[in-house]
């Protein structure tokens, strides 16, 4: 079996503001058929592979499973959809609409589902990560022209804005020769660079309180935290681990299990490129007040930041990193998407290293990350109320 993966350096923080959506638009687009290959599913199950995609902040990736036999199927797909795209009012038709019920079905009409389309602009002010992947608004997507699209796709989809990474029963030197056949003549778009603006320290707590249709009172704290490359990065994560890791996590154990504040809760980073954001969420029980609620939440924080963790702690989330990074080698697509992932980032090397990052975070940085990053004034709170 082979796996072929191709990273696109565009997601939502590359698009217009007034323009959202349209990296996630394109992840759909994408499979409305090439300029040689009208039906993109159809080669790819007759050579015995299958293939999927995803868009975030960051980028859009797209990948392709089936027997290394049949590889350059997948190779010929994607480089023709690279190459040019089948534009058209039929295409584009279609793929809004599809793109715009799922707007409706997972962000407007489901419980909590609007979270992040009001989290983000809450605690976001300059830089694009301020909206979802999904885009700002339906009417966007609704309004997307056929000139929109092609002047998206030629900005932004091309060889230079794009990783290929190759995994499975292959070798190097035939991995390079197909990439040349079937890659090297489609020419550069002359991509350029977006600079990213850097968001502001944030120095005053933001509240919002949403009334809506949902089954009990919920509250996300979002906390600004540092980018992907940052030093602190993996202390950070070990930080939600801690709160939020399983069954021995701190959140679940004094917050749903003793106290009874909460029916569920949780703690993660959101992983970004650039500064991200460390979220904990929470549904609170039916007779349990947002104050209640909110001093609960401090008072385990606060700990984090004046006393160190334990051994055992700092043990257990290590384990976890290991065993993921290790079971994460097991799976071909995971090889794959690593390697686009870690040579878009800089750090190729990473692939086989990254563990030694987690490995090496002490009690003490964890500590010293709390103090940054958990502080009121760098929190932005989002309260849902059943209507």
């Amino acid at each position: 079996m082979v796996v072929v993966n191709v990273l696109y350096k565009v997601g939502a923080k590359n698009e217009n503001p007034a323009k959202t959506g349209f990296a996630h638009l394109f992840e759909h687009l994408m499979f409305g058929g090439s300029i040689n290959v009208p039906n993109f599913d159809t080669p790819l199950q007759l050579a015995g592979g299958d293939n999927n995609a995803f868009t975030n902040n960051d980028i859009t990736n797209y990948y392709e499973t089936l027997p290394a036999a049949n590889i350059e199927t997948a190779l010929w797909v994607e480089s023709d959809r690279m190459l040019q795209l089948d534009f058209s009012e039929q295409s584009l038709e279609v793929q809004r609409k599809v793109v715009c019920e799922e707007f409706k079905q997972r962000y407007l009409n489901q419980p909590y589902g609007d979270v992040w389309l009001k989290l983000r602009p809450l605690a976001y002010k300059t830089h694009p990560y301020q909206w979802a992947t999904i885009g700002k608004e339906l009417s966007h997507i609704e309004n997307a022209s056929l000139k929109d699209v092609k002047e998206f796709f030629y900005k932004h989809y091309g060889p230079d804005n794009a990783i290929l990474s190759i995994a499975g029963n292959i070798s190097f030197d035939e991995t390079v020769r197909l990439a040349e056949k079937w890659f090297g003549g489609i020419e550069n778009r002359n991509i350029t660079k977006t600079n990213m603006p850097i968001e502001p320290l944030q120095n005053e707590e933001r509240f919002e309180t949403v009334k809506a249709d949902v089954p009990q009172k919920a509250i996300y704290k979002a906390y600004h935290m540092c980018d992907r490359l940052h030093v602190d990065f993996h202390a950070t994560d070990f930080m939600s681990d801690i709160l939020s890791g399983g069954k021995s996590g701190r959140l679940l154990n004094k917050l749903v299990k003793e106290q009874k504040l909460f029916s569920d809760i949780n703690a993660y980073i959101s992983g970004d490129i650039d500064a991200g954001l460390f979220v904990v969420e929470g549904r609170l029980n039916d007779n349990i007040t947002f104050e209640q609620a909110e001093e609960g939440i401090s008072i385990e924080l606060i700990k984090l930041q004046q006393e160190t963790v334990t051994d055992t702690e700092l043990q257990k989330v290590k384990n976890k990193a290991e065993s993921i990074f290790v079971f994460g080698q097991l799976n071909l697509m995971n090889k794959a998407m690593n390697l686009a992932f870690a040579e878009n980032i800089g750090h190729i090397d990473w692939v086989n290293t990254e563990l030694d990052l987690y490995n090496n975070v002490q009690k003490e940085h964890i500590q010293k990350v709390a103090k940054q990053v958990l502080v009121p004034t760098n929190c932005s709170t989002l309260y849902y109320e059943p209507k």
